[in-house]
């Protein structure tokens, strides 16, 4: 198996599930009850889609993401 690596925002909502989204993958996004279950759940979620992508003969979509700190 071929691992990528793919940048992850992860938050707490207001039910107080963790979300997890996936930004170079459009729409690619997941939450579990704790931080754990969470990123394991987006790694499922990611490997999904780009295996998706693939068997359609799409273009699995470069990790171009950048984060930055924003003070307020």
């Amino acid at each position: 198996m071929n691992q990528r690596m793919r940048q992850v925002i992860l938050y707490k909502d207001e039910d107080g599930y963790w979300v997890v989204e996936c930004p170079s993958l459009k729409g690619c996004i997941s939450q579990g009850r704790t931080k754990e279950e969470a990123l394991s759940n987006i790694r499922e979620a990611i490997s999904g889609y780009v295996a998706a992508l693939e068997e359609d003969g799409l273009p699995v979509p470069e990790e171009k993401f950048e984060t930055f700190l924003v003070v307020v």
